[in-house]
């Protein structure tokens, strides 16, 4: 039976209608809550800085607030907004809606933010939305999946939370990742109570981190599901008595936090139009114009994926207790090789390794859209491969760009950037970037107690750690 689907945006419910039999349903929250017996929902959304922002509604009152939403002060969040603005309404996606497996009295709902009548256009659950309303125009649907590295630390945040976790060449350990076992084990098995398709677990390349991956989907529901995770993996640490952290880099000598993304652009008949099998790395045109486009756009995009001070001590770093960094610092794509910034790791899609842990959920697949759809339409071409190893040889590599050294340089490229001023607005840009530098403001003006190691260099702020980082970055 072929269905069309219908969002009425304003209301936020989905309608499903039969082209066989002319019917229509509506995803209606109060029903289901009865269904489900949830008593409560968090109606949610994400500011600039990737912040959850959430509010508890009684089940009783969802009915109203799937209409009319959750009113939030846009000012006292991470918006560029003031205290005369009037309120902005969470409009909750029923699609998004997830029963917290440990508390399943409460469902936790993605909202949409509007204001006036209108979505708010600089808020980035919209900014993804519009971009996926740009590229679907063209018969194209990004999917993906995200890598979410994170550290078990001590409540303080002052060490890894297993001591007995020494080894030098930590990754895979299998008795780091047992002892563990209860908290992986809690979170692994949520994930495939929501249907999220978990295939593995593992201990990652630093003292104390790990890794969970769980099925690529379509980019929202990965963003959706993105934002949920860290949530997730945040409370059900707390409650074994410890604390999860996905701050770029929380400790100096140890492998940072990455979020890498895996893409594959789709029609809607299923086919993957990044697959040709007569290409050497299985890519087609397709997917090397999309993967020009951000590269086009790297330097820029850096703000986003990267966008705290702590981030440029990861992707610019010196070389760990593990042997490596596991981040890029220059613009370049290779076959199956981890040095570079994008990796082709199969054919039909590609890894892009530049964001860190504290990159915005909805910020990190709108960038990806806005370049890649600029790189589609204006037929950017990567270049060729490089292959050699980056971290060795990289110095060789002639005419390849340099990832910016700062979160300030970052933000210059970004109000340069002609392709996310046309795709995002000039307002939505400067706001962020405005945001941004209040934050870079208040790091500069603190008296910061500076956390390095034995042989750091005290007078270099890449190599120390300030304690001005870990309060503001331990729980981004």
């Amino acid at each position: 039976m072929k269905k069309s689907i219908k969002i009425n945006k304003h209301s936020s419910t989905i309608e499903i209608k039969s082209k066989k039999k002319g019917l229509i349903m509506t995803i209606k929250l109060d029903e289901i809550a009865k269904k489900k017996k949830i008593k409560y929902f968090l109606i949610s959304y994400v500011d600039f800085f990737g912040v959850l922002r959430s509010k508890l509604v009684p089940a009783q009152s969802i009915k109203e607030m799937q209409k009319e939403g959750a009113g939030f002060a846009g000012f006292s969040t991470y918006l560029d907004m003031s205290p005369s603005d009037p309120d902005m309404a969470a409009i909750p996606d029923p699609r998004s809606l997830i029963q917290l497996p440990w508390q399943p009295d409460v469902g936790w709902l993605a909202g949409d933010l509007w204001m006036n009548g209108k979505p708010v256009a600089s808020s980035p659950r919209v900014m993804l939305r519009n971009q996926i309303d740009k590229l679907a125009k063209k018969n194209m649907y990004l999917k993906s999946g995200v890598e979410c590295e994170y550290f078990l630390i001590t409540p303080d945040g002052s060490s890894i939370a297993d001591q007995n976790d020494i080894a030098d060449k930590p990754c895979y350990d299998q008795s780091a990742l047992m002892r563990q076992y209860d908290l992986i084990k809690a979170i692994c098995d949520s994930m495939i109570m929501l249907g999220w398709g978990p295939y593995q677990n593992d201990h990652e390349d630093a003292n104390g981190q790990f890794e969970m991956n769980w099925d690529f989907s379509d980019c929202l529901q990965t963003a959706d599901r993105h934002v949920f995770f860290k949530f997730m993996v945040r409370t059900l640490a707390e409650k074994k008595g410890l604390r999860a952290t996905f701050m770029p880099k929380p400790f100096l000598n140890k492998t940072g936090n990455g979020c890498h993304a895996h893409l594959s652009i789709w029609n809607n008949k299923g086919k993957n139009l990044f697959n040709d099998k007569k290409d050497n790395l299985g890519l087609s045109k397709t997917a090397y114009n999309f993967m020009g486009g951000i590269i086009n756009s790297a330097e820029a995009l850096t703000a986003w994926f990267n966008p705290t001070i702590n981030s440029y001590k990861r992707i610019n770093a010196p070389v760990t207790a593990s042997g490596a960094t596991w981040a890029p610092n220059t613009i370049t794509y290779s076959g199956n090789n981890r040095t570079h910034m994008i990796r082709v790791p199969g054919p039909g899609r590609f890894e892009l390794r530049l964001m860190d842990g504290a990159t915005n959920p909805y910020l990190l697949q709108a960038g990806i859209l806005a370049a890649g759809i600029d790189g589609i339409e204006n037929k950017r071409s990567p270049g060729k491969p490089i292959n050699v190893n980056m971290y060795e040889d990289g110095h060789k590599v002639k005419g390849a760009k340099k990832l910016p050294l700062t979160l300030e340089k970052a933000l210059s490229h970004l109000d340069k950037s002609k392709v996310l001023k046309s795709a995002f607005s000039k307002e939505t840009i400067n706001s962020y970037i405005k945001l941004k530098n209040k934050e870079i403001k208040k790091y500069k003006s603190s008296i910061v107690k500076k956390i390095g190691f034995k042989g750091s260099k005290q007078n270099s702020k890449n190599n120390v750690i300030t304690q001005w980082e870990k309060d503001n970055t331990l729980d981004c």
